[in-house]
C-alpha cells in the first residue's frame, strides 16, 4: 500500500483523507524522536534544550554549531547520535595547520603492475554520513572554507571532477568562544550554511553532580534508529504544510532583523549590522515542521516557529559595535523581535 502523507492527500485535492493513516504516521514519527532523545540523554545529562534542537536540526536535515567551552560534552554528544543512528562518523580535528586537502582529499599517483602511472583521487575525512568538526575556529577561514560546497550541495569539488557525498549527511561542529585564545571568527556564509547554532553552558546541581560521578564517555551500547528511517521522517517532515499565515509571521521575523527594513524594531535598527538571509527563513520553517511532528501535529503553529526561532536566527544576525558597548546580544533582539 502506498504510504500516504498528508501532503499526498492536500495537494490530490482529495474529500477523502485516509485520517487514520496520517495519525498512525505522525505517531511513528513522534514516537522514533522520543526513542532517540531519550536514548542521548541517558548519556548526556542536561543540556536538555541543546539535545532537542540538535535532534530537530538533523530531521529537517541540518548542520549543527555547537558553542561552548572544552569539557562540557559536545563531541560526545556526536558520537552518541551517530552510535544511537547507526552512521559512520569521522572527526577532523581543526588546527591551524590544517589544509583543505586534508579534509576533502587529494589526487595521489599511483604505479599500476605494468608500471604505469595515473592520478586516483583519494577520499578525505568529509566523506562520512557524520562529520565532527572539531574546534572548527581554530582553523584558518582558508581551511573553513572547505567545508562551503560540502554543507550546501552535499558535493565535493576537486580539480574538474564532482564526488557526491554519502546520504544522509550532517556537519556538527563544536566552537571554542571567540574570546579563547587561538581562535578565528568564522565567516559569514560559512556561519548561514549551520541550520542551528546551540550555546553549550556549564551544567549545575543534580546533573553536574551525575556527570562527575558517572564513568567517562560511555555511549550507548546499540543503535535505536537506522539510518534510512532518519531519511523517511526527513521526508514526512517537508510534507507538512505551511499555512500562509505562519509563512507571513516567518517572512516578518526575517525583515525584522534587518535594520533598514520599515517594519525593523528599535534594537534593530541600533544595535544590527546584518540581518538573516532568505536560507534562514527556510530553515526556520524546516525546523517549526519538525517540531510540530514531534509533538503530534500534523500543522505548524506561532510557538513552533518560536522555538526554533532563537538558535536558527541568533548567528545569522551580525550585530554593531554599539551591541558590545551596550551588552545587547543577539538573544535580546530575536526576543523583541518575538514578543513584537
Amino acid at each position: 500500500m502506498k504510504s500516504i502523507t498528508p501532503a499526498d492527500d492536500i495537494a490530490a485535492g482529495t474529500n477523502e483523507i485516509d485520517s487514520a493513516a496520517i495519525n498512525q504516521q505522525v505517531a511513528d514519527f513522534a514516537r522514533d524522536f522520543q526513542l532517540l532523545r531519550s536514548g542521548v540523554e541517558q548519556v548526556i545529562a542536561g543540556h536538555r534544550r541543546v539535545v532537542e534542537m540538535t535532534i530537530v536540526s538533523m530531521v529537517a536535515g541540518g548542520h549543527i554549531l555547537l558553542e561552548g567551552v572544552p569539557g562540557l560534552g559536545k563531541t560526545l554528544l556526536v558520537k552518541t547520535l551517530a552510535r544511537l543512528l547507526d552512521m559512520q562518523m569521522s572527526r577532523i580535528s581543526f588546527t591551524p595547520d590544517l589544509m583543505p586537502a586534508d579534509i576533502i582529499g587529494s589526487h595521489i599517483l599511483l604505479t599500476d603492475e605494468s608500471g604505469a602511472r595515473r592520478l586516483q583521487f583519494q577520499p578525505g575525512p568529509i566523506f562520512g554520513h557524520m562529520i565532527l568538526a572539531d574546534e572548527i575556529n581554530r582553523a584558518a577561514p582558508k581551511t573553513q572554507s572547505a567545508l562551503l560546497e560540502a554543507m550546501n550541495e552535499a558535493t565535493v569539488t576537486v580539480g574538474r571532477e564532482e564526488h557526491k557525498l554519502p546520504r544522509p549527511f550532517f556537519v556538527l561542529a563544536t566552537q571554542n568562544p571567540i574570546e579563547m585564545d587561538g581562535t578565528f571568527p568564522l565567516p559569514e556564509a560559512q556561519l548561514d550554511r549551520f541550520m542551528m547554532k546551540l550555546r553549550v553552558k556549564n551544567l549545575s546541581g543534580d546533573d553536574l553532580m551525575r556527570v562527575i560521578g558517572g564513568p567517562l564517555n560511555e555511549l550507548p551500547p546499540a543503535a535505536v534508529l537506522e539510518s534510512h528511517r532518519l531519511m523517511e521522517m526527513q521526508s514526512l517532515a517537508r510534507h507538512v504544510l505551511i499555512a500562509p499565515e505562519m509563512l507571513r509571521l516567518a517572512a516578518s521575523y526575517l525583515e525584522k532583523t534587518h535594520p533598514e527594513s520599515r517594519t525593523a524594531s528599535e534594537k534593530t535598527k541600533k544595535y544590527v549590522r546584518l540581518g538573516a538571509s532568505p536560507r534562514a527563513g527556510q530553515h526556520l520553517l524546516a525546523c517549526a515542521r519538525v517540531v510540530a511532528l514531534a509533538a503530534g501535529r500534523i500543522h505548524v503553529g506561532k510557538a513552533d516557529i518560536d522555538a526554533v526561532a532563537p538558535p536558527v536566527l541568533s548567528h545569522r544576525i551580525i550585530p554593531s559595535y554599539e551591541a558590545a558597548a551596550d551588552d545587547i546580544t543577539t538573544t535580546d533582539i530575536i526576543a523583541e523581535i518575538i514578543q513584537s
